[in-house]
């Protein structure tokens, strides 16, 4: 009974075991690990063409409610590099719908879908403003940096690792290439 009572009455006096917030003045800070609904992460300083998505459709047809929608565009557009890739033509998702599974994340090859922490989406418009469309839904690599700094540290070097072995892999590519064309005008010269 007299830790109940001491537990009662420092929930009013001890400031570490206050347990009312006052909201929204006041908010506590997110966990890393929390997740609300999904958001798409673009390098670079264009959304458009730095999205890592390449609208291969995976998400979509993993995520249970059915809440996200892709067209794959059909011309491939350069990204923020200069690399010629697909990109999602429209990529909706409906948030009225989305139960927050992080599915879609984890089957996502290109690390191109995360999950966000905000929660205060609340709006008149229960279907028209829920259902969010790639330009609402993009969000840079550095806002992904602030929200999740263990988790984006990890992507950025992974996918720094894999952009250097495909850099080094056109290169000999490119070498190869090149030897192969001096060898036959060589043969070409001697004839």
């Amino acid at each position: 009974m007299a830790e109940t009572a001491r537990n009662f009455v420092g929930s009013y006096f001890e400031e570490d075991r206050l347990t009312t917030v006052q909201y929204p003045e006041e908010r506590l800070p997110q966990k890393e690990a929390a997740r609300n609904f999904p958001f798409l992460v673009y390098d670079g300083q264009d959304w458009q063409k730095g999205l890592r998505c390449v609208a291969c459709q995976i998400c979509e047809k993993e995520c249970p409610p059915k809440c996200i929608y892709i067209i794959k565009d059909t011309i491939k557009k350069p990204d923020y590099i200069g690399k010629l890739q697909f990109q999602p033509k429209v990529f909706d998702i409906d948030v009225s719908v989305c139960m927050s599974c992080q599915i879609c994340v984890e089957v996502c090859p290109f690390e191109a879908i995360k999950m966000d922490v905000e929660y205060e989406l609340s709006t008149h418009d229960r279907f028209g403003q829920l259902l969010l469309h790639k330009d609402e839904l993009a969000k840079s690599n550095e806002y992904y940096s602030k929200i999740h700094p263990t988790e984006s540290s990890e992507v950025d070097a992974r996918l720094a690792v894999e952009k250097a072995k495909a850099g080094a892999k056109a290169k000999a590519d490119a070498e190869t290439k090149a030897k192969a064309a001096q060898k036959v005008a060589e043969v070409d010269i001697s004839k």
